[in-house]
């Protein structure tokens, strides 16, 4: 489940950057970009605007979806139930002695 999510994710994210990419520029950006020209471009006109910004935040609205999905799952999966879970006691044979372990004399 998770990596088929963070699959998904991970195309989120590409779309996202392709699709603000994509959007016009509206504001001196360093002079570059399609912001103040008159020349037609890949995709120009009010209503492709308007779609790609639309777009836009559906495709980031998801990308935070999957972003906290992913996240309540990372944090489920290691999630503790006891400090003591999975310690066990170490099972020892009694020691049998082999001799006096004070000197007897003679």
């Amino acid at each position: 489940m998770t990596t088929v999510l963070l699959v998904i994710h991970v195309l989120l994210a590409l779309g996202l950057v392709g699709s603000v990419l994509l959007q016009r520029s509206e504001g001196g950006a360093l002079g570059i970009g399609g912001g103040g020209g008159g020349g037609g471009g890949l995709m120009s006109g009010r209503a492709s605007a308007n779609l790609l910004t639309r777009i836009t935040a559906v495709l980031a609205a998801l990308f935070m979806l999957t972003s906290l999905s992913l996240t309540w799952l990372a944090a489920n999966e290691r999630k503790p139930k006891s400090i003591m879970e999975g310690v066990t006691a170490p099972v020892e044979a009694p020691v049998q002695p082999s001799g006096p372990s004070v000197p007897v004399g003679d």
